[in-house]
């Protein structure tokens, strides 16, 4: 027993008709009544009574009958799933992020994605850097968020990555002098207690870097893991940090509608940081999860290139 037979018999059955179901599942009626024949074949049983031009269902039948609509009813319901999760209404996403990202920015992104899709599940956990990469080079997420990281070129073979090249912001505390200037530099923050990120981090790197250049010392209060938690010190007017446009971006989001502590300013010399956005490699990620990425990607890149519009 097919498909075919069992719409033609299950609408032979609602309308007592042969004529009428053919009509109804637009077919011709010797095609309807040929289904209905071989049907009966194949099951070894007759299923009507003919009498007097018309079809008449012995009692074997019912059973048939109840049996065959529920298995309809089963398959439109996974025709309409698959139709919804072609259409990206349906589905789910698997994220896995690096702390800042995950905490305002992801949330507020993955909000206007689904806004308008009925049936999107969507899991997003926040990790290191380091265990981000991990998650994706294991395929077990479809979607990372991270820094740019010596690991990726050694897991390229696992992972496709897409690094969006961000200029940092000096996060100054609003009631500071500092904030009144339209760009900060290094001779800004010669006296000035800093807040920076462990080490061995590229930002850090580079701030270091840029101090000891210019034969600047640098002031160093506060060291964290994460860019989030130094603007608390910014904030209470501690210190100042030199942080990635995403966390500043989170703290706008945080602070929507209230009186901000922290303002951001460009800052000179030029301190980069690579966001880069991480899908597996060996294994096929949903139609869904590559929209989705995809929709990831325009966000940060948007961001980028209005940050560079407004340096020029």
């Amino acid at each position: 027993m097919n498909l075919n037979q069992m719409r033609a018999f299950h609408e032979v059955m609602l309308t007592g008709s042969i004529s009428q179901t053919a009509r109804n599942l637009n077919r011709t009626q010797p095609s309807i009544s040929a289904t209905i024949a071989n049907l009966e074949n194949d099951l070894g049983m007759k299923l009507f009574d003919r009498k007097g031009g018309r079809l008449h269902a012995v009692p074997e039948a019912r059973y048939l009958f109840e049996e065959c609509g529920e298995l309809l009813k089963r398959v439109e319901s996974i025709t309409q799933n698959m139709r919804r999760i072609r259409a990206l209404e349906s589905g789910e996403l698997r994220i896995a992020s690096m702390p800042g990202p995950s905490v305002f920015v992801l949330p507020e992104i993955v909000s206007k994605y689904a806004k308008n899709k009925s049936d999107i599940k969507t899991t997003l956990v926040s990790r290191s850097t380091e265990a981000v990469i991990q998650l994706l080079a294991a395929q077990q997420y479809d979607v990372g968020i991270c820094d740019n990281h010596s690991n990726l070129s050694r897991e390229s073979g696992l992972i496709d990555s897409e690094l969006v090249k961000f200029s940092c912001l000096c996060a100054v505390p609003a009631q500071s002098p500092l904030a009144a200037h339209k760009v900060i530099t290094i001779d800004h923050l010669h006296a000035e207690p800093i807040g920076i990120l462990i080490d061995e981090h590229p930002v850090s790197i580079q701030l270091q870097d840029a101090f000891a250049a210019t034969a600047t010392s640098m002031n160093v209060a506060f060291s964290t893991q994460y860019f989030i938690p130094l603007l608390t010190y910014v904030e209470n007017g501690l210190a100042c940090a030199v942080v990635d446009p995403v966390t500043a971006e989170s703290y706008r989001l945080y602070r929507s509608g209230q009186s901000a502590g922290v303002v951001f300013k460009p800052f000179h010399p030029d301190i980069v940081f690579d966001l880069a956005i991480l899908r597996p490699n060996h294994r096929p990620i949903s139609l869904l999860a590559k929209d989705f990425a995809g929709t990831l990607i325009e966000h940060f890149r948007t961001m980028a290139a209005n940050q560079a519009k407004q340096a020029t």
